[in-house]
Order: structure tokens, then C-alpha cells, then sequence
């Protein structure tokens, strides 16, 4: 069985990371660990320890488990066939040598020095993965001797091989692990798997990884696998216990997602129902504007169709390109109730605006313009049936008396030639 190209029957891909190439792989890494989530929409699982995972299996049989596990069915990544080969520059039996670098790997491991470790490792996995390929295309392998000096069956070596390539993976998933090189750690642990499907290290470390980045379902999957090997493994208890956590962590924020959503519908839906039953007409744009917490609402109590509408609204003042924001204008109050505040302007030095000293209009829905009593509540403006309101924002003229006839033609004016040129 190949390490270095995992077969495409099984639709999975195996990423060997090798010393020359180490910025390009961790520039993978951290782009693969920003990846958002996969976790299914729906309430996750417990897990269940108690599922089947057969032992004395042949490796097709092996390989035709895993696809069924979410856990490897997208996860395997195809290497480049020229990294193996840089193995070949390393002299020496290549168990021998790749047993030596495991070594070094250990007691890189053992002083916490998990960068130095792994690329131990790589260089380790390297080595065996050229005599995998060889194997794989019926090429001659490296001999080997036993421990009596003779030559040593191909067999016999490829399952030495085999196992010391198991560890290496192992152990640089754990690696990858300190590193939070979450998504290397989990690939090393299915890699691992490919050829021991029984190994629980692996499956705990790729479980922890997985869990570390929110891959709930996919964690309780290794999880559970590990256990049905090992039911009683302190360590994957544990990973248990804090997926089961997480899992109901997670459903709890969908629950509250959901909830924050469905008021969300039943709001609008009142808001539209209470224009509807007085008759304002309304009108979105593809570019509606920012209002921040500002908007269109039902007050008091949004989920009471009693309530009152209560509209953002801007004042302009087209004689001298000022306008006012008006964050909430509601639809029992008239505009003299808010130019009551506004006023005195402060750029209006000429002291033109005042209460009695303004006119007030609003665009028709024709394209006109129709005036606005200052002391007109606003929903008799609005259901009037002349009028809309334009991406939830009332918008309101305001000009002074000797202006506004003015004006209002100019406006009138520019409306027709618009219409005209149409």
C-alpha cells in the first residue's frame, strides 16, 4: 500500500510536508486552519463508543470503513511524487535510518522542542515513503538485513517498514498537535490509520485536533473509533467527555441562533402587516442607507401589533444643503414636535428658520411634491396614499416661506425634464 499517494478510490488526499519545503507547507497550514467549519447544521450526536470497528481486516476491507467515516472522507491530499525521492539521499538500511530519525524525533519530543521533532520525523517518513513507492511500482526495494546478518525477506521488511512509519506519523501528529497545526496533526493521524487502523494515539490526536477547531461530528467520530478499540483509554475518555460538551455548546448556540432568527421573522412580519393595515406604502433600493441601531420598528414592544410605528426620518434643507437626522419620529407625533428641538439651526445665521417661519413637503409618489402640515401627526401624512416611504426613512423638505415657491418649481422643473428625458 502506497503512503506517499493515497489511491483515489477512497477520494482522499495525503500532504507530506519534507524539510526544503517547510514555508510553503506552513503557509498551507495557516491557511487550512483559518477554513470556517464543517460542522452539520443539526443536533450532534453523542457519541457511541459501542460502534463496530472490526479487527483482522484485509486493507481493502480497511480502506472500505474509513469512506464510510466522515472523518476521512475529504481529508486525504495526493503528494507530489518527487518529494519521496529526496529521501534517497540518505545512506544506509532505510529502516536503519528512518529509525534513527525517530529517534532524534524522541528526544527533540522529550525537551518540548516540537518544530526540531517534527522535521525529524518528515525526514523519517521521507525515507520510507521512497520504498513505498518503489513497492508500489514494482521496483526493486533497498535490501535489509536481519539481526543475523542475512538478507531479509521483502515481506518481513515491509512490515518492519511499515510499523516504524506507523510511529513516525503518530508521533508527528502529536507534534502538530502542540504546534495547534490542527488540520497536519489530523491528516498524520488518518495517514497512521491507512496502515494500523487499530493505532488509539492516532485516533486521539486526530479527535483533539478536530475538536480544537469545531469539527464536532468528525472528533466524535475518531473518538468513538478510538473507544471501540480501547473502551477503557484514559485519555480518549476524556477527549470524549469534551466533545460531548462542545457538541452541546455548540447546539446550544444554534438553539439561541435559531430563536434570534425566528423573532427576527415574526418582527418583520408585524412591522409589514402594521403598514399594511394603514395603508403606508413603502419601497426598498438597492443601496438602502446605514442607519446603524436606527430603523423602522414597532414601539413599545415589537412583538405587540398594538404598538406604535416609529420611523427614522431626515429633515432636509434644500436652500442651503443641510439636512438633520431624526432617529425615531413616531407615528403619533407631527413635525413641529421635532423642529421644536432642532430649531434654532446653528449655521442659520439669517435666523430663517422658525417654527411659523417654514414650509415643509414631502416627494408624491408620482414624482411631486405635497405639503406637510407642521402640525399634522405623521401617520395621516403617510397613509394619505400620496406618499412612500423610501428604504424605511421618512424624508421631510423644510425651507423657509420666501424660498419655497421657488423652489418647489425648480424641483417641479428638474422632475419633468428627468421624466422627459426618460
Amino acid at each position: 500500500m502506497s503512503i506517499e499517494q493515497i489511491g483515489d478510490e477512497v477520494a482522499e488526499r495525503l500532504k507530506v510536508s519534507t524539510n526544503e519545503s517547510q514555508a510553503q507547507s506552513q503557509a498551507a497550514e495557516q491557511n487550512a486552519e483559518k477554513a470556517p467549519s464543517t460542522t452539520k447544521g443539526q443536533m450532534l450526536p453523542e457519541l457511541s463508543p459501542g460502534r463496530a470497528m472490526e479487527s483482522k481486516k484485509t486493507v481493502d476491507e480497511v480502506v472500505a470503513d474509513l469512506k464510510k467515516s466522515p472523518f476521512f472522507m475529504t481529508e486525504l491530499e495526493e503528494n507530489d511524487e518527487t518529494e519521496a525521492f529526496k529521501a534517497l539521499a540518505y545512506e544506509g538500511p532505510p529502516s536503519e535510518v528512518a529509525s534513527d530519525f525517530k529517534e532524534r524525533g524522541n528526544e527533540c519530543f522529550k525537551a518540548r522542542r516540537w518544530a526540531d521533532a517534527k522535521e525529524f520525523y518528515t525526514k523519517g517518513v521521507l525515507v520510507l515513503a521512497a520504498e513505498e513507492r518503489k513497492r508500489r511500482n514494482g521496483e526493486p526495494t533497498t535490501p535489509e538485513e536481519d539481526e543475523d546478518g542475512k538478507a531479509q525477506d521483502e515481506a518481513e521488511t515491509a512490515r518492519r517498514q511499515r510499523a516504524i512509519l506507523e510511529a513516525l506519523y503518530v508521533n508527528r501528529a502529536a507534534c502538530h498537535l502542540e504546534l495547534r497545526n490542527y488540520r497536519s496533526c489530523w491528516l498524520d493521524g488518518a495517514a497512521a490509520l491507512r496502515l494500523n487502523d487499530r493505532n488509539v494515539k492516532a485516533y486521539y490526536r486526530s479527535a483533539r485536533a478536530l475538536a480544537a477547531v469545531g469539527r464536532i461530528e468528525e472528533a466524535d467520530d475518531a473518538c468513538a473509533r478510538g473507544l471501540a478499540v480501547d473502551p477503557d483509554n484514559a485519555a480518549l475518555r476524556d477527549v470524549a467527555r469534551d466533545i460531548i460538551a462542545k457538541a452541546e455548546e455548540a447546539a446550544a448556540r444554534r438553539r439561541k441562533e435559531e430563536e434570534r432568527l425566528a423573532t427576527e421573522r415574526r418582527r418583520e412580519a408585524l412591522l409589514r402587516a402594521a403598514l399594511k393595515a394603514r395603508g403606508i406604502r413603502t419601497r426598498g433600493t438597492a443601496q438602502p442607507p446605514e442607519l446603524e441601531d436606527a430603523g423602522l420598528r414597532l414601539v413599545p414592544d415589537p412583538d405587540d401589533p398594538r404598538s406604535s410605528l416609529s420611523f427614522p426620518a431626515v429633515l432636509l434643507y434644500p436652500a442651503h444643503l443641510e439636512s438633520d437626522f431624526v432617529k425615531a419620529f413616531n407615528e403619533t407625533e407631527c413635525l413641529a414636535d421635532h423642529l421644536a428641538y432642532v430649531f434654532p439651526l446653528p449655521w442659520d445665521a439669517a435666523g430663517e428658520y422658525t417654527l411659523e417661519g417654514v414650509e415643509c413637503y414631502m416627494e408624491t409618489t408620482a414624482g411631486g411634491l405635497v405639503k406637510v402640515g407642521k402640525k399634522a401627526p405623521l401617520l395621516k401624512v403617510l397613509s394619505s396614499g400620496k406618499v412612500e416611504v423610501v428604504d424605511e426613512v421618512v424624508r421631510l423638505f423644510v425651507l423657509p416661506k420666501a424660498k419655497a415657491e421657488a423652489w418647489v418649481q425648480e424641483f417641479k422643473a428638474k422632475r419633468a425634464a428627468e421624466r422627459g428625458g426618460g
